[in-house]
C-alpha cells in the first residue's frame, strides 16, 4: 500500500526504475487480461489453488491470499488503486472515506495529531434490511484488533500511534478468548480514548505522537468496518466464517473450510459508492485443496480454471510460457523467502538463542539454486538485506558475501565448531503449496553440507501461518526451529515501519505474532521507536538502515529473495489488474470474454 498523495510523491522516485522493468517483463497493456472494448457482464470467475486463508477475519487477516478475498467484501477507510504499472499502486486513496484528510481541508490538525475523517455516503452492508456502514463500525474495526481469541498480528501499528490503545489492549488480553459475549461486552463497556465516533459520518483518531505514515495504516485490512452482528461469534471463530457480512460488491455466499468459496453479487452494492472496485463477474468460484503448481498450470492453460489461488507459474513451465500474452511478471519488492531462527526453542541446549551460532548457519545458504528454482533472475534476485530495493530504508549491503551467492558451508562448519554446537539437529516444517518444498529441501542441503541435520515436515499453508509459526507457545516447545516464510509489505512509498517492526519488534512477541522468532533486541526496538518519530522519510530511512545492519548482524533472519510474482490468466479473463498487496490480480475488476 502507500502513502498520503504529498507523502507517496517522495517514494515515486525510487520505485521509477520499478516500473520500467514492470513494462518489460511480460503482460502490460497486450496481455490477454487486457481490457478489450466495453465489459462483460455475468460468468464465472474460476480460481484454483492449495490452501485455505490462516484468518478470514479481517481482524487478524495478514496474508496476500487473504488480502485479495476480503477486498471483495470488506472495505477500509482508505486504500490503494489496482494497476499493472507499479507506482499507480503507491499513493493512499480514499474508499469509505469521502475524502484524503489534509490540513488544508481541515482532516489533519496543526500539530498533525488530530486526524478528522467524513464517510462517503451510500456505502451499505448487506443485512435484512440494509442500513448504512458507520463511523462506529470503524471503532467497531479497530478495537477488535486486541481480541484475546483470534488478536491481529499487525495490531503493534496501531498500539504504537493512536491514543490509549495500548492500555486498551492490556485490559482486553485478559478477557476470557473462549467467552463470546465477554468479549462482546469489553468492546462495548471501553473505550479507546484516541478513537472517537463524532456521529454516523465522522471518526476523530488522536494520534500519540505525528507520524508519516498514518493513512497508510488505515488502508489495510485489519481497519476494515466491522458490524454489530459480528459481536456474536468469537473473533475468526467457525460461527464467524460462516456469518461474514458484506459492504463491497461480492459476499460469500458459501464457505466450505479447507475447500472452497463462492462469492456472489452484494445486491445493495453500487459502484458509484466505491472509487476503488469494480464488479463484473456474477460469481467468484475459489477451489482448494490443489497442492500442485504444475495441476494448476494445466487447469489454467487448458481453460478449466481462469487464475491459479496461491501458486505462482511453475518453473518449469516459464520457459513455454514467457512469450504467451496470458503470462505476466510483476514486481514485488519483498523478502520472499526468508529463513527465521527460531530464537526461543529449547533444542540443541538453546543453541538458536546465540547470534554466533545464527551467523555460522547464515553462512551456509545457496541463494543462486533458490533463484534457479523460483524461475531464475527475471523473476528473483538474491537479497541479503532486510529491506528490499525499492523500499525506505534500503541500502545494499552483504555481510555474508559469497561469489554468486553459493554459500559456503566450509565457513559454516569453521564457525560453527567455534560456537561448542557442532552436533545440531534443527525441526525444519514448510509449506506444501508452490515451490515451498523445493526451497526447504534446498536449505536442507546446504545445512548439511555444515554437518547440520534439518528435519523437514510437510505443513498446509494455512495452518504453517496461524499456528505453527505464529503462536510463542509452539516456539517454546520447540515445535520448530527454522521455517521459511515470506514477507510482503503492507504498503509501498514511506514503508520502512512495514518491513521492520511487524518481523522484529521483540516488545510485540505474543500470539499472532509475525516477529515469528520472537527476536527482541533493546537496540532494535530502540532504533523502530525513533525511526517512528522522525520528523521526515529521509531521517526515518536512515534509522531503519540501521535497525536492519543491527538485525542482520545478529542474523535474527536469513534474507534469501527478492521475488517477483508470475501469473498466467485463462484465455478469456480481459481486464487483470495487479494488487502488490494481495501479489496476484484484484478479483473485482475482472471480466470474462463469452
Amino acid at each position: 500500500m502507500a502513502r498520503v498523495a504529498r507523502k507517496a510523491a517522495a517514494g515515486l522516485a525510487g520505485l521509477t526504475v520499478l516500473t520500467g522493468v514492470l513494462s518489460a517483463c511480460g503482460g502490460g497493456d497486450r496481455s490477454a487480461g487486457a481490457a478489450a472494448g466495453p465489459p462483460r457482464k455475468g460468468g464465472t470467475l474460476r480460481i484454483v489453488g492449495s490452501s485455505d486463508v490462516e484468518h478470514l477475519d479481517t481482524a487478524s487477516a495478514n496474508s496476500a491470499g487473504s488480502y485479495g478475498l476480503t477486498r471483495t467484501f470488506a472495505r477500509t477507510l482508505f486504500g490503494t488503486r489496482a494497476s499493472n504499472v507499479f507506482a499507480e499502486t503507491v499513493a493512499v486513496q480514499a474508499d469509505v472515506a469521502a475524502r484524503i484528510p489534509t490540513r488544508e481541508n481541515g482532516g489533519i490538525s496543526a500539530d498533525r495529531r488530530v486526524y478528522t475523517v467524513h464517510l462517503r455516503p451510500g456505502v451499505r452492508w448487506n443485512t435484512e434490511p440494509p442500513r448504512p456502514v458507520t463511523a462506529a463500525d470503524f471503532v467497531r474495526g479497530l478495537e477488535r484488533l486486541c481480541n484475546p481469541a483470534s488478536p491481529s498480528s499487525g495490531k503493534g501499528y496501531y498500539i504504537d500511534t493512536i491514543q490509549g490503545m495500548d492500555a486498551f489492549c492490556r485490559g482486553f488480553a485478559r478477557v476470557d478468548a473462549k467467552d463470546a459475549a465477554a468479549i462482546a461486552a469489553y468492546q462495548n463497556e471501553h473505550d479507546i480514548p484516541g478513537l472517537r465516533a463524532a456521529d454516523d459520518d465522522t471518526l476523530v483518531f488522536r494520534l500519540r505522537r505525528p507520524v508519516g505514515d498514518f493513512l497508510n495504516l488505515l488502508t489495510l485490512q485489519y481497519t476494515a468496518a466491522a458490524p454489530r452482528e459480528y459481536d456474536r461469534h468469537l473473533p475468526d471463530g467457525p460461527e464467524f466464517r460462516q456469518h461474514t457480512l458484506s459492504n463491497g460488491p461480492y459476499r460469500i455466499a458459501e464457505y466450505r473450510p479447507g475447500r472452497s468459496y463462492l462469492l456472489t453479487h452484494n445486491p445493495v452494492w453500487r459502484p458509484e459508492t466505491d472509487p476503488l472496485r469494480s464488479r463484473h463477474a456474477a460469481r467468484i468460484q475459489i477451489t482448494l485443496g490443489q497442492d500442485s503448481p504444475e495441476t494448476v498450470q494445466q487447469q489454467i492453460e487448458r481453460g478449466d480454471a481462469d487464475l491459479s489461488w496461491d501458486q505462482p507459474v511453475p518453473t518449469a513451465a516459464l520457459p513455454r510460457v514467457r512469450r504467451d500474452r496470458r503470462f505476466a511478471i510483476r514486481e514485488l519488492p519483498s523478502n520472499n523467502p526468508y529463513l527465521v531462527f527460531n530464537t526461543r526453542s529449547p533444542h540443541n541446549g538453546g543453541a538458536l538463542a546465540k547470534p554466533e551460532v545464527r551467523r555460522a548457519l547464515a553462512h551456509a545458504v545457496d541463494r543462486s539454486a533458490l533463484v534457479k528454482i523460483v524461475g531464475g533472475p527475471d523473476v528473483a534476485q538474491p537479497l541479503h538485506t532486510v529491506i528490499p530495493p525499492g523500499t525506505t530504508g534500503y541500502a545494499p549491503s552483504d555481510r555474508y558475501a559469497t561469489p554468486g551467492a553459493v554459500g559456503d558451508p566450509g565457513r559454516c562448519r569453521e564457525l560453527l565448531g567455534r560456537t561448542g554446537h557442532r552436533d545440531l539437529t534443527l525441526r525444519f516444517p514448510y509449506r506444501t503449496n508452490s515451490v515451498h518444498r523445493l526451497i526447504a529441501q534446498s536449505i536442507a542441503a546446504n545445512l548439511e553440507a555444515c554437518g547440520v541435520r534439518a528435519r523437514l515436515t510437510a505443513d498446509s499453508g494455512g495452518n504453517f501461518y496461524a499456528r505453527t509459526i505464529s503462536t510463542p507457545e509452539q516456539a517454546r516447545a520447540g515445535a520448530w526451529d527454522i521455517a521459511a516464510p515470506g514477507w510482503i509489505p503492507d504498503w509501498y512509498g514511506n514503508n520502512g515501519r512495514t518491513l521492520i517492526a511487524p518481523l522484529f519488534d521483540g516488545r510485540d512477541w505474543d500470539s499472532g505474532s509475525t516477529n515469528y522468532g520472537g527476536y527482541d533486541d533493546f537496540v532494535v526496538n530502540g532504533l523502530i521507536d525513533a525511526a517512528l518519530t522522525a520528523p521526515d522519510e529521509r531521517h526515518a530511512a536512515g534509522l531503519w538502515q540501521q535497525a536492519d545492519r543491527k538485525i542482520t548482524q545478529d542474523a535474527a533472519i536469513v534474507p534469501l529473495l527478492n521475488r517477483s510474482a508470475t501469473l498466467f490468466t485463462s484465455e478469456r479473463v480481459r481486464n487483470a489488474r495487479f494488487l502488490p498487496t494481495a501479489a496476484g490480480y484484484d478479483y473485482t475488476h475482472i471480466w470474462l470474454s463469452s
